[in-house]
């Protein structure tokens, strides 16, 4: 069932791509419009799409996808975004999207399969060592809402945003151990990490919603405006209930994660932490994709995100399946009111890329800290040395490898190196 799964939502991604209705990259939505309106030709939307993202299934969804034995969404939606884009969208290239985009599904997850297996071998097994990359993740990405009030609103309130969830984190960490919380006899644990990213996500909230319309610029109504492109959408709904069914499926079955952060929770068995990240992502997510899918017809195949969130936080996988499928319908069918709310709190849809931009700051310092510390578990005092040394040589070369895999991909180097050097003598095997 596990491989059924992952296979037909390759297969579905990539009919999406193909016939333009929905592309997981954010930086392909508003291009795909241009090939539908012919203003761009398919092999120059193909050509744009394998610029876009080949890279970061390579340096980003992969070397995930490995740290955790989890597939990182990324890996096979902004894959299934090149196949569905590079076939021609008629009666034999879309057909001929979903048979490679399913083969795609399920060479992702044989080829994990194999790989952990093929790390039991290795005279330096560093898969273990691979889950200190995403240590510091979980703790440092209750920090991003203080960094998008910065970006948005001023440093002053950023710093007192970050204060604040600080005051609350270290608030929930007393309480923890003076065990002062309990529910019928039953001592209750909060989550400091969850109660500081919600204290900050409720500033960040309260400063966007302030933020009114200036009388210079006035107010546009998205909806109105762009009224066919969500209306083609609409006209779509049935694909994304399939499509969002299948991914909170997946997520059920702990087959893939939709971000980093939920990805490293999940692999420390901590599901309802994990939900509780992704719950964040996607509130934080849905201006930008709300913003984009107005604008230019094109939605994203998971949508918000949210369905992410209903596959961890229901009991079993045929539930999460038809709650996925509601969930996506009815963000499709709100999308003209979301677009109002937009335009009524300008301050709102702004936030979107900041938070993106928040989100990506924070991974890059936090993944680039879990990478030298797994590198330097895998081999010590060589891999402080490794991830340095890539870290600062890819600055140097205009940065061809993005900033938020330098770590991962330098823990794996690390750990091939290693294997190397014990197999020519020059480092002694693990003990």
């Amino acid at each position: 069932m596990e491989m059924v799964v992952v296979v037909l939502v390759g297969a579905m991604a990539a009919v999406l791509a193909n016939r333009g209705i929905a592309v997981f990259n954010d930086g392909l939505r508003p291009i795909v419009p241009e090939n539908i309106e012919g203003r761009l030709n398919r092999r120059e939307l193909a050509l744009t799409s394998f610029a876009m993202g080949f890279g970061l299934v390579v340096g980003f969804g992969i070397p995930f996808t490995l740290t955790a034995s989890i597939i990182l969404i990324h890996s096979i939606l902004l894959g299934t975004d090149i196949i569905g884009l590079s076939t021609p969208n008629n009666k034999w290239g879309t057909p001929l999207a979903a048979v490679i985009g399913g083969a795609y599904g399920a060479g992702l997850l044989i080829g994990l399969e194999g790989f952990v297996k093929l790390f039991e071998y290795l005279p330096v097994n560093f898969m273990e060592p691979m889950g200190e990359v995403g240590t510091p993740v979980v703790v440092m990405f209750m920090v991003f809402p203080a960094l998008a009030v910065a970006f948005q609103f001023g440093i002053s309130k950023g710093i007192w945003t970050f204060l604040a969830s600080a005051f609350v984190r270290q608030l929930a960490v007393w309480l923890n151990e003076s065990e002062m919380l309990s529910f019928s006899g039953t001592t209750v644990t909060l989550n400091q990490e969850g109660i500081a990213l919600i204290t900050g996500m409720i500033f960040l909230i309260a400063f966007a919603v302030r933020q009114k319309p200036s009388e210079e610029s006035g107010s546009v109504n998205l909806a109105t405006v762009f009224s066919d492109r969500v209306s083609r959408i609409r006209k779509n709904v049935v694909y994304f209930m399939v499509m969002g069914g299948l991914i909170a499926m997946a997520t059920n079955m702990l087959l893939i994660a939709g971000d980093p952060i939920s990805l490293n929770l999940l692999a420390e068995g901590q599901q309802t932490d994990a939900a509780i990240a992704a719950l964040a992502r996607a509130v934080g997510f849905i201006p930008l994709v709300a913003s984009t899918a107005i604008a230019t017809g094109v939605y994203g195949p998971v949508g918000f995100t949210l369905v992410f969130v209903v596959g961890l936080l229901l009991p079993n996988v045929w539930l999460a399946g038809i709650v996925g499928a509601l969930v996506i319908m009815v963000e499709v069918l709100l999308l003209s009111h979301i677009a109002r709310l937009l335009d009524k709190y300008p301050g709102v849809r702004k936030s979107g890329e900041n938070i993106r931009t928040a989100m990506t700051r924070i991974l890059e310092v936090a993944l680039l800290i879990g990478g030298a510390n797994a590198a330097n578990a895998i081999a010590p005092g060589l891999g402080f040395f490794v991830i340095a040394g890539i870290y600062l040589l890819n600055e140097a070369a205009g940065r061809p490898i993005v900033r938020m895999a330098v770590g991962p991909i330098g823990a794996i180097a690390v750990g091939i190196i290693a294997n190397l050097l014990v197999l020519a003598g020059l480092m002694p095997p693990p003990q």
